[in-house]
């Protein structure tokens, strides 16, 4: 993705809240089922609570059982980037912006068809925008 967002980290911790910059800028998780968005059904975008970045449609939202919004793609295969993370005696795949490299959450492979993914999404990582969804392409 084009241009980068870099922050330093005072200015991260003036924009954001302690649970935002917390999860995003040091890959804390929220509690589940405590999020905003768990149980949001509207249509819609989401975006990155960090830069704006459009993430996710509410098309690809689906009840996973988990306690935290779940996608089963993102908006474009170029919003989000995915690295490999072995925290807490696991071995996972960390969901980041790829605007700002904001931790997310986490992408499993026990999703729903047609991709079989489920990206598995902190609330507070999410801003929501309601009306009409962003469809994949613009």
């Amino acid at each position: 993705m084009e241009g980068k967002l870099r922050k330093s980290d005072a200015d991260w911790r003036k924009q954001l809240t302690a649970e935002q910059y917390a999860v995003t800028r040091q890959k804390a998780t929220e509690p589940p089922f405590t999020g905003t968005h768990y149980l949001k059904k509207e249509t819609g975008i989401y975006h990155c609570v960090c830069c704006g970045n459009a993430l996710f449609v509410s098309d690809t939202k689906y009840e996973s059982g988990t306690g935290w919004p779940s996608f089963w793609k993102p908006v474009s295969p170029e919003a989000v980037r995915t690295e490999g993370d072995l925290s807490h005696g696991m071995r996972r795949i960390e969901v980041l912006c790829a605007k700002c490299d904001a931790h997310l959450g986490h992408v499993f492979d026990d999703g729903p068809k047609p991709t079989g993914q489920r990206y598995c999404i902190n609330s507070c990582a999410l801003d929501f925008e309601a009306g009409k969804p962003l469809r994949e392409g613009g």
